[in-house]
């Protein structure tokens, strides 16, 4: 079989079809190509390794600032007699996914711009739905490799560490958040004339969304208003499954989030993620059939 430039497998238009051509084969051509574009992203980043390193050190800088800034709180100020700093860590984390994720739909959106998107839609791919797979699976990746640096900084700051089943937890809930957010971004990126736009869009959601949560402050510190607010944003229903593993509960019915409108347990903040995540991709699946057909 031959290859082309990108990596990706080159049909003869004339070849004969193959047996083997639906079912397991077809999947196996399907992961080849995700596999190979999203190599090509882990190339760009190995030659611009300043995006990994910024992105790194941004959360971190955060976590070492915000919690230098709050460490006197007096005890018991926080819910469950957290310390400010493992407050804060669950915040950090989550927020640095989603900035990620919400990002994702950048290398589309310069693709589309620089003409490489057209070739890959000319290209014999089995799905063109690998363009899209790649981009998850490189933020996805890079995603944990943040929130580890994230997590490892706040242990030796002595915040503690998530044990086995709390990784899991915080590994499922990033999945799903970022999984949700990657696709809302791609869809702008399709929908969007230019990474100018993007970039607005992106600049406009960060912030608000992320001091309308519970990131950096319990819901009952905020006003009724920004309290209701907080409770509906879907960075609270992440960050608060990963708060109640640091406190020591990673327990499916054990209540994460006393929001105004009642008690939200963790289970069922991984089913409004697992939700949004689904409506997100659904929602965008005619866009991407248009532009992608």
């Amino acid at each position: 079989m031959t290859r082309t430039m990108t990596g990706l497998p080159a049909h003869s238009p004339s070849a004969a079809p193959r047996p083997a051509d639906s079912g397991v084969f077809a999947w196996a051509e399907v992961l080849q190509e995700t596999l190979a574009l999203s190599g090509r992203l882990f190339l760009q980043l190995q030659r611009r390794p300043t995006t990994l390193v910024a992105g790194v050190l941004q959360p971190l800088v955060w976590l070492v600032l915000f919690g230098a800034l709050f460490q006197r709180a007096p005890e018991g100020l926080l819910p469950g007699g957290l310390s400010y700093g493992r407050f804060l860590g669950a915040g950090i984390i989550v927020f640095t996914a989603f900035s990620g994720a919400l990002n994702a739909g950048l290398p589309v959106m310069f693709d589309r711009e620089f003409g490489f998107l057209n070739r890959l839609l000319v290209a014999p791919l089995r799905s063109r739905y690998s363009i899209v797979l790649a981009s998850v699976l490189y933020i996805t990746s890079l995603s944990g490799v943040q929130s580890l640096a994230i997590m490892g900084t706040a242990a030796v700051m002595g915040n503690g560490w998530p044990g086995g089943s709390g990784l899991v937890v915080v590994a499922i809930v990033l999945l799903l958040l970022v999984l949700a957010v990657t696709g809302l971004s791609l869809g702008l990126a399709f929908a969007l004339p230019g990474h100018i736009e993007l970039l607005a869009v992106i600049f406009v959601a960060n912030l608000p969304l992320l001091f309308a949560s519970t990131a950096l402050a319990p819901l009952s510190f905020m006003p009724p208003w920004l309290a209701w607010l907080a409770a509906l944003n879907p960075l609270s229903f992440a960050i608060e499954p990963i708060r109640a593993v640091y406190n020591g509960s990673p327990n499916w019915s054990t209540v994460v989030l006393d929001a105004p409108y009642g008690s939200v347990t963790m289970g069922a903040c991984l089913l409004v993620l697992a939700g949004l995540a689904g409506l997100l991709f659904l929602s965008i699946r005619p866009l991407l059939r248009r532009k992608l057909g």
